[in-house]
Order: C-alpha cells, then structure tokens, then sequence
C-alpha cells in the first residue's frame, strides 16, 4: 500500500485539483439538468418565461441604447445568440462556483443555485403581461437543480483523507456514470423542450379574403437581367425580422383578439374572423429598420394585406384630446405611434398576410400594424393585440421611454448591392445597381460616383409607388485598379439624401454608402 507520505509533491498537489473539478462539475451539471427541466416546463407553460430567456429579456431592457446599437452594428441578427450564450456562459460559471462551495459547505452551494433561480424566477414576472405560472419554469429549475446536485456530490463520497481523493474506484465510477446520466437527462428535457417551443401555430386553414382595393399587378424586376440586384419583392423567408423577442409568441388565431380602448367613444375587441370580415386593403409596402446603418441590409419590399387603421379606429369613434396611437403586442411590448400619421391618408392597416400568404408566427402572425413611412419601431408592432387611443404625455412606448424619436419618418436613402464591398470583378463590361428607398415621397432618381467624379444618373426600374423602392443599375466599363463607388439618392420632392454620417440613434442612420472595388 503505497505510502502518500513518499509521493511527489507534485502528484498529491495535483490530486485536490482534481476533486475541485468534480465538485465544480457537480454545480455545473446540476445547472444544466434544472435550466433543461426549465426549459421543458416553459415549452407547455410559457415558452418566454424559459429560465435563460427571462434573463436575457431582462438583459436586452437594461442594456443602454449605444450598447445595443454596437452589437447589432458588428454582429446583426447574431446578436440573440450571443446575448443567450453570454447569459448560459455567465450562469454556468456561477453554478461552477455553487459546486465548489458545496465541498466545504453544501448549505452555502445550495444557497448560491437558490440565488440564481430566484433571479431567473425574478426576471420571468418583469415582464408585462407575466403570470404566476411563469414562476413554474423557474420552482421546476430549482427543484432539479438542487436535487442534483445534492446526489451528485454525495456519489463523489465525503472523504477527508489527505489526498482529497473519493475513497473507491467504485465511487468514482458511480459518480461518472451519475453525471453521464444527469447530461443525458439534460440533453432530452432540453430537445423536447425546444421542441414545444418551437411548434407553430396552425394557420393552414386560413383562406385570405378578396381585398376590397386591390394592388396593381406587381411589375417585373430587374433582377431577372441584373444580376446580383435585390429581388423587387423580398420573398418572405428573407425579409428581415428586429426586435427584442427572444422567443417567438405563439398566438392561436382563434384566442386572439384586437383590442381598442382609450379615447374612444366605443371599446372594440374584434376577432381574428371578424377581422377577416371587414374590408382589405393590398399594397406595396417597404419596411425599413431604425437600426438599419447606410447599406445596411434591414429593409425589405412586399405586398401586404390587411384592414386600414381609420377603419377600425372610426368604427370605435375616436376623441378629441389624444395624439397617440399606442399599439400593443401579446407579449406587452407597445410601440407609439403618431396619430396624425395614421390619420393622414397613408394606407396604415393592421395586416394579416405578406406576398399573398397569412403572416409567418416570426414577422407578427396574426396580425400586425403596418404604417408606409415610418420605421417599425414607431408603427410595425407586431403579434399585435390592442390599440389604444392616448396621449404621448400619458403614456410612454417601449422606445420612447429609452429616448428615441417619436415621429421618425424614413430617411431617403440608397444601396450599393452590386459589386459587392472589396470585391474582385474582371475588367471590362459591368453594372453598378442596387436600391433605394423614400417612403411616403418616392424615388426621382439615383446618382452614382466613380472615384470621386462626376455624379453620373442611373437607369431607374420599374415604379410600384412612392411607398416601395426603386431598383437602379449603371452599365460600367471597369477598368483595372482600385475603384470606389458611392451611390446617392434623390426623393420626388427634390430633397438629395443627407450626405452627413449619422448613427441610428434616435431616429434613423444618413450619409452616402460609398464601396471599394477591385478590377482584375
């Protein structure tokens, strides 16, 4: 029997570190089976309310306006996963720290998993429309997350020898196959969770009514011979999707009701079958995002049917003293919108289908609010579900209470999507093409500059209204070197796009897109 006396010092100093390690598994592991449990319980109770994404929600509320901007200027619509992975990161080092504590004081590990429960628990009922039951995911969390890791660290033994070691290789096998045992258990909570998360809500049967005005036949784009231009209408599964969800609502067309309130002389609630009764509009429509920097790509063009705003609000009468229209999603996030937009004639609806299909559950089904001219986060809510008639002193939106603009109509603006930046083109016969945008006013024209000259016109494509974009191409001769192409744009006013840098915030990015470009 070997002495432990006569070991190296190395060997027995490298023993201990080893037990660490399995005790900090132990927290690690016992975090992972509870958010997996979690997770699974959310999936049937409340998808949101998903220990790591309740955190998260919280997370994206507190970050500061710049912050945020940053991260989805540098990573765009990664920025969730990241967001999820930090938050996962962070807890599961904690729960690393609750397992090491637990060696010498189990009370104080238990303690330290409690506390991170309770956060999570504390974060699912910030949100505005939480319930008690969205404290289930979190009890469901705590409960397997204690219970873990108090029988994980009981398989690892209570030795006290010198050593620090488990006292059997029996021990230690017990533990392995526990922990193996825990991560499988974790792996299958965790899928089936995702799982009912993920189920979509059935839409199948939805037959989308006639439109009562119907748009003109969509002209053929440019694309067709153009290659590398936008397509003139953004297919549905590329169209861009910004907001601060971080799991999709799931809104069954048969519970959802419209809701309108406030300063009106009649309260409505419509259903989604009474909404379907009313009279459609189909129009073209392009959607801009206040995120969107100069060439950026969160903006997209399609054809979107629904019930014009003045519809609804005359058949609820509205008042005398508001000058908001606050529209609200299922989840509680509102969204204010100027009322005297909405009232001046531009065709406004709360939409129930895009390109001829009912809503996908991701870009606002059943129902969103649509509003021609202005970025979405002062007048695209969507998963929406009540419009209320108030004032801006009254009552403040999601955006508007993190100092955003309140009226922010959409800049003109134009997109150099051929040659791409920094790319590499042969010599000889090319185009310079992409598209430009200036809701509410329409495209005049689109100028192009090569290398600091002349700005030269482009050749315009087909016209869908003053609410959609215009494709342009310019035929180039390239020749080799370097070259940088800017592009500008020009409204139906005569008002030329703002040459001035500026950033998103508070109320849309401006400035000329200006591209390098190799010729082999």
């Amino acid at each position: 029997m070997t002495d432990l006396r006569t070991r190296p010092a190395s060997a027995a100093a490298h023993v201990p570190a080893t037990r660490k390690v399995a005790y900090a598994a132990c927290g690690v592991l016992a975090a992972v089976a509870g958010i997996a449990v979690g997770h699974l319980v959310a999936g049937v109770v409340n998808p949101a309310a998903s220990p790591v994404l309740s955190v998260g929600s919280v997370v994206i509320d507190l970050t500061p306006t710049p912050v945020k901007e940053l991260v989805i200027a540098k990573v765009g619509t990664a920025d969730k996963a990241i967001l999820l992975a930090s938050v996962s990161l962070v807890t599961l080092a904690l729960a690393a720290l609750a397992g090491l504590l637990t060696r010498r004081r189990k009370v104080v590990g238990i303690g330290m998993v409690l506390l991170l429960v309770l956060a999570s628990g504390a974060a699912a009922m910030t949100r505005p429309t939480a319930s008690l039951r969205d404290l289930v995911p979190a009890i469901g969390t705590g409960l397997v997350g204690v219970a873990v890791l108090l029988w994980l660290t009981r398989l690892l033994g209570s030795s006290r020898s010198a050593s620090g070691t488990p006292p059997t290789g029996s021990s230690r096998r017990g533990f392995l196959i526990g922990a193996a045992g825990v991560t499988a258990g974790a792996v299958v909570s965790g899928a089936l969770g995702q799982r009912l998360a993920d189920a979509s809500v059935d839409s199948s049967d939805i037959a989308l009514p006639t439109p009562a005005s119907p748009a003109a036949p969509l002209p053929k784009g440019v694309e067709s011979t153009t290659q590398g231009i936008s397509p003139f209408q953004t297919p549905v599964e590329s169209f861009y999707r910004v907001d601060t969800n971080l799991t999709v609502p799931k809104v069954p067309k048969d519970t959802w009701t419209l809701e309108v309130d406030g300063d009106v002389s009649n309260t409505l609630s419509i259903s989604y079958d009474d909404l379907l009764k009313m009279p459609m509009i189909e129009r073209d429509i392009t959607m801009t995002c206040v995120s969107n920097e100069v060439g950026g790509g969160y903006v997209g063009a399609g054809r979107w049917l629904g019930v014009r705003v003045t519809d609804i609000l005359a058949r609820a009468g509205v008042g005398t003293s508001s000058d908001q229209l606050l529209s609200t999603a299922v989840d509680g996030f509102t969204i204010s919108t100027p009322l005297a937009v909405v009232r001046d004639g531009r065709d406004a609806m709360v939409a129930i289908a895009l390109n001829g299909k009912p809503l996908t559950e991701a870009h606002g089904f059943p129902a969103r609010l649509i509003t021609p001219g202005l970025y979405g986060f002062v007048g695209a809510t969507k998963w929406l579900t009540k419009l209320t008639l108030t004032t801006y002193a009254a009552q403040q939106s999601y955006w508007t209470q993190r100092q955003w603009a309140t009226d922010a109509p959409i800049k003109t603006s134009a997109r150099i999507d051929t040659p791409a930046p920094l790319s590499t083109i042969p010599a000889g016969k090319s185009v310079i093409g992409g598209v430009a945008w200036a809701q509410h006013r329409g495209v005049g024209k689109v100028e192009v500059q090569i290398d600091g000259g002349a700005w030269q016109p482009t050749q315009l494509g087909p016209d869908a209204g003053v609410d959609y974009w215009r494709q342009w191409y310019l035929p180039w001769d390239a020749t080799s070197g370097q070259h940088s192409v800017a592009v500008r744009a020009t409204d139906l006013e005569g008002q030329v796009q703002a040459d001035q840098r500026v950033t998103p915030f508070p109320n849309g990015s401006s400035g000329i897109q200006q591209v390098v470009v190799l010729v082999s």
